[in-house]
């Protein structure tokens, strides 16, 4: 992870930012419970026990004049020592385990406290995520390697994929993989052969891959997420599937082209509906959902029809077009320069598409 001080000043970059919507909002302070949030505004701590969990063992309380994390005497030392909170400019409130909690509850009883919980009645849930969707450098930096080390955990994972491997036992080569890498596997789809055309998330189970799998990964790492998807065909590939993959590695590029500062998730919806009648699978547009942007969650908003929420620069997104049997998905982050593909796999073969005179590389079926 990069340098304390690069760490300190993202995070008082955002504690600014929450001033500012504290005053707008006539608030008195924020509070943030949930993981996204927590990871968000710490620049990348770890602090989920349960990950399946929407909220850990820390609270975030903002004030005009404090940053308070609140804890218990569990959390607490870990938190200081090994998270550097303190370092970051946050002043660690210690309750007993058996207590957590009087603190905020004492805060709301004195003030309009604003919290992430989207139900609340002050809520500045949808103000967090548009602040946490539009990444700072040093989060591009985080997000850069979680797309390397989520590329590197497929490399290495399809290297040791053979036909009699169950969908299992994949998935925990991905889960382990990750791991190792100091990331967490927060999805890991794995559907081999007639699953694939029959579930858009085939969840792992026991059967065994016989002549086709896909792999879905979705690595956590400090926080910002990479999503990317790889398919492998054993022996000869069929002309329909080949024909298929084709058609939506073309989809995949347009929607990639299509990443452009202002335009509106909407339009995007719109670009996938018409890349797909292009393609002659009208009917994939209704099929699965399209992707969106991406950071701190797997999606942070999907492209919708009715979506206006404008992309910006500096915004990540992840698009999974897809027809039945055949997916194209990688994270891309919009920058000055137009969209940059972060998941790429130097070794994968990959089919050209060229749209409006630019030259797009997009993952084929890998063949063994």
């Amino acid at each position: 992870m990069e340098n304390g001080t690069a760490r300190r000043d993202e995070a008082q970059a955002k504690l600014a930012q929450l001033r500012a919507l504290m005053a707008a909002r006539e608030l008195d302070a924020i509070l943030l419970e949930q993981t996204p949030n927590v990871a968000w505004l710490t620049a990348g701590a770890e602090t989920a026990i349960n990950i399946a969990a929407d909220r850990g063992p820390l609270a975030l309380l903002v004030t005009p004049e404090r940053a308070c994390a609140v804890t218990d005497g569990v959390e607490a030392p870990r938190l200081e020592a090994e998270e550097g909170l303190v370092d970051l400019g946050f002043e660690l409130i210690v309750e007993p385990w058996y207590r957590r909690g009087s603190f905020i509850a004492d805060m709301r009883a004195h003030g309009r406290v604003g919290s992430d919980d989207e139900r609340g009645a002050m809520t500045v849930a949808p103000d967090i995520q548009r602040l946490r969707t539009t990444l700072q450098p040093s989060e591009i930096v985080r997000l850069r390697h979680a797309c390397l080390l989520a590329a590197d955990v497929l490399r290495e994972v399809v290297a040791s994929v053979a036909p009699g491997i169950t969908e299992r036992t994949i998935a925990g080569m991905l889960d382990g993989a990750s791991r190792a890498r100091g990331g967490i596997a927060v999805v890991t789809l794995v559907g081999s052969d007639e699953r694939i055309a029959a579930y858009r998330h085939p969840l792992p189970t026991g059967k065994a891959i016989e002549r086709y799998v896909m792999l879905v990964l979705c690595l956590r790492w400090h926080g910002l997420v990479a999503a990317t998807t790889r398919l492998v065909h054993f022996g000869a590939l069929p002309d329909d599937l080949e024909a298929r993959a084709r058609a939506i590695a073309a989809v995949d590029a347009r929607m990639i082209q299509g990443t452009q500062a202002g335009r509106t998730l909407a339009e995007q919806w719109e670009l996938a509906a018409r890349a797909y009648r292009d393609a002659g699978y009208p009917e994939a547009i209704e099929e699965h959902h399209q992707g969106g942007s991406i950071g701190y969650l797997t999606r942070e908003r999907l492209a919708t029809p009715d979506d206006t929420t404008p992309m910006e620069m500096s915004q990540a997104f992840a698009w999974n077009p897809s027809v039945r049997g055949v997916k194209s998905e990688d994270t891309i982050l919009l920058t000055a320069d137009g969209p940059v593909v972060l998941t790429a796999m130097p070794a994968w073969p990959t089919w050209d598409i060229t749209l409006d005179g630019k030259r797009w590389q997009r993952p084929a079926i890998l063949i063994r």
